[in-house]
């Protein structure tokens, strides 16, 4: 399969910050369109069509939460481009895509590049209760489906106690319209998007840079925490190698 790639990072995604490295967003900001648009959304389709199971997860107590984050990401679907209509909409690389509210994430999965995950306040932690996971950079839904934030952390080295307080202090405080975003980066030997795994050996010299612009925005209506993934994939050149590594964050 041919790669999907971007010909540069977004300019506030030039450079890593510190953990958690949280920054406000615009309200709207938590859909993006770009370049890659037909491809990605290809590859979705794709992945939707071929292994629903392993991308899209809901938990039985989801549905209200996965139906106002499509009606949210609607809202702001025009002014990129799209044409929504009552049942059917049209996305800018022409396809037509019913609106199936009873399917929310499936229906979401085939229209914006972001992958969605709906985390809910159970107790004194936030926990994922849905997502659409097409773009995973090496983990699996099913490992993590109906999991809280601190165990679905777990193998992330720099995720201590302290940073698991503070993320989850981040997560509570959130306000609707007021979302906040942050992004990592990773290397890549593939640059194929879905990776629920590392394709490849451990020792492959990384030739792709890989950087994720997730947002977390607090849903009006059901107070659910939804965490938005934009995956972006540019080629490195031997130059740029030794320096990227050294700005590698999760």
């Amino acid at each position: 399969m041919a790669a999907i790639l971007h010909s540069s990072l977004p300019p506030e995604m030039a450079r890593p910050r510190p953990l958690p490295g949280v920054a406000p967003a615009a309200a709207d900001d938590w859909v993006r369109v770009d370049e890659t648009y037909a491809r990605q959304m290809a590859r979705r389709e794709q992945l939707l069509d071929r292994a629903r199971a392993d991308v899209l997860w809901m938990g039985a107590d989801a549905l209200d939460a996965a139906q106002e984050v499509l009606t949210e990401a609607l809202a702001i679907l025009p002014r990129l481009g799209f044409a929504v209509g009552p049942e059917i909409v049209r996305c800018p690389d022409g396809r037509r895509v019913t609106l199936r509210r009873e399917d929310p994430l499936g229906t979401l999965g085939r229209l914006v590049q972001e992958d969605i995950c709906i985390l809910e306040k159970r107790r004194d932690e936030h926990v994922l209760t849905a997502a659409v996971l097409c773009f995973p950079a090496s983990w699996r839904l099913a490992d993590k489906a109906g999991r809280p934030l601190g165990a679905i952390h777990d193998p992330v080295a720099a995720y201590d106690a302290d940073l698991a307080r503070r993320v989850q202090r981040l997560f509570d405080g959130v306000r609707p319209g007021r979302p906040l975003w942050r992004h990592n980066r990773l290397l890549y030997a593939d640059p194929e998007l879905h990776q629920p795994w590392r394709s490849g050996p451990d020792d492959a010299p990384a030739a792709y840079l890989r950087s994720e612009r997730q947002c977390i925005l607090r849903l009006a209506r059901t107070r659910a925490v939804v965490f938005s993934i934009h995956s972006y994939v540019v080629a490195l050149d031997a130059a740029q190698s030794e320096d990227v590594a050294q700005d590698v964050v999760g």
